[in-house]
């Protein structure tokens, strides 16, 4: 920009987590000696290299509104790992603000990882969004939950451009309960930030804010705009060339077992085998119908396990349990007698209604019931699922306290199947030698599993 704030050149460079090459590559063109300013979240070494103070994203977008659209009052910012409510106020000052937090839901890695799964681009996945006139709804709160509803709605064959704008419309209503909770969204609506270039996220906020929005023509660089106008320091960029930023990878005490897990298995009391007898021994089944597996055992009244069947639900959760009972029927059904049965897990209900079951559980007293059973000591227990983490303490059996992950799936099995899978690895067979064999494990955060997916691409 020159003096008056007039755009002398400018772009816009998907950079893929490695910004530095391309950042060297177009101010190599660019006068040595200019007065330069950054934004964004990945100015930190860049800064402290010159030593100069970053711009705050916030009012870099405020600042860039402020002066080429003045009608504004409110922005929406979507970037790749960050989002933003800013409102403006008649003179263009920040009146108020909101921002995302460590989830990826609100932001454009949510949609990019989307559009992977299905072999799309993002502009193949803008473009097929606009042709759904029915939006199915999907979970938008978190992108490996998001994933069980595509494969439920994909497995229904339901069409893809309308998944696509399912996802765009949950995005904007994850953003507007989440953002904008308590925030005034006053028009004229700005959208800006690379998301902005989805015609898909365009339509669903329209419909989701039932205000029309707009996109102004440097909707991408609107940050970087903002920066130029409140750049104040100068620099001699020929040190640009030298600029490296050291990164040691940080890592952890490896991985080990505090005590072998032979010696709880050998705790679970089995039957060693049923011989042929006019005598059926009295049987009791339980059912733990999750949202990835499906799990059938078979005890007597001796709480011995006599038959268990650990199956894959697949979103089809009634004929998983029906290949369960029908596979522990082949194996045992003839010496036993059925007395009870009684189910678990997310799909109790339904399972219970289907096979007539006598009791339904939920999955904190039936994990808590049989841990206690196995060890009386337990006095806390860990379990997770393919979509849920549990604690539960227990005192003589009892439990005092317990807490569930709620809608992040960082810490559950469905992040590492996926991540498995993206490393071309059996979760099964593969996943937790490799983890063993680690001498220093990296510290990939505590975050979202897609921010974690970037930390180890």
């Amino acid at each position: 920009m020159d003096e008056d704030n007039n755009i002398l050149e400018d772009c816009y460079i998907r950079h893929k987590g490695n910004p530095l090459p391309l950042l060297k590559e177009r101010i190599a063109s660019l006068p040595s000696d200019i007065v330069i300013g950054f934004t964004g979240t990945g100015t930190k070494g860049i800064c402290d290299f010159f030593g100069i103070s970053p711009i705050n994203e916030v009012i870099a977008q405020a600042t860039a509104t402020s002066k080429l659209n003045k009608e504004i009052r409110t922005i929406i910012e979507i970037g790749g790992s960050d989002s933003k409510l800013i409102n403006l106020d008649s003179d263009g000052n920040i009146s108020d603000f909101s921002t995302n937090t460590i989830c990826a839901a609100g932001c454009g890695s949510f949609l990019d990882q989307q559009a992977g799964r299905m072999k799309l681009t993002i502009e193949e996945f803008s473009e097929a969004s606009l042709k759904s006139e029915k939006p199915p709804r999907i979970a938008g709160r978190c992108s490996v939950f998001a994933k069980t509803d595509m494969i439920h709605l994909q497995q229904e064959a339901t069409p893809i451009y309308d998944i696509i704008a399912g996802l765009c419309f949950a995005f904007a209503r994850n953003f507007k309960s989440v953002i904008g909770k308590g925030k005034d969204i006053t028009p004229p609506v700005s959208f800006q930030g690379g998301v902005a270039a989805n015609k898909g996220m365009q339509r669903a906020f329209s419909d989701v804010l039932g205000i029309e929005i707009i996109t102004p023509e440097r909707f991408a660089i609107m940050g970087a705009i903002g920066a130029a106008i409140l750049a104040k320091d100068k620099l001699n960029l020929s040190k640009i060339k030298d600029f490296k930023i050291e990164e040691t990878p940080i890592g952890l005490e490896p991985l080990s077992l505090i005590a072998p897990i032979e010696e709880y298995q050998d705790k679970i009391k089995t039957y060693p085998c049923l011989p042929p007898s006019t005598f059926r021994l009295p049987t009791y089944i339980g059912i733990d119908i999750g949202s990835v597996s499906t799990n059938v055992v078979a005890i007597d009244e001796d709480k011995r396990v006599l038959a268990r069947r650990y199956l894959p639900t697949a979103s089809r959760p009634i004929e998983a349990v029906c290949q369960g009972l029908d596979e522990i029927g082949k194996e045992i059904g003839e010496f036993i007698e059925v007395k009870g049965c009684g189910t678990t897990g997310s799909g109790r209900y339904m399972i219970a209604d289907f096979i007539g079951g006598d009791i339904v559980k939920n999955e904190i007293t039936a994990q808590a019931r049989a841990a206690y059973d196995i060890d009386n000591s337990v006095d806390t227990i860990f379990e997770i699922g393919g979509q849920d983490s549990k604690f539960i303490s227990l005192e003589n059996g009892a439990i005092v306290d317990f807490e569930m992950n709620k809608v992040c799936a960082a810490g559950t099995g469905s992040f590492l199947e996926e991540q498995a899978e993206n490393l071309g690895i059996s979760i099964k067979d593969e996943f937790a030698n490799l983890a063993f064999s680690s001498n220093s494990p990296l510290a990939l955060g505590e975050r979202c599993t897609v921010f974690m997916e970037q930390q180890h691409t």
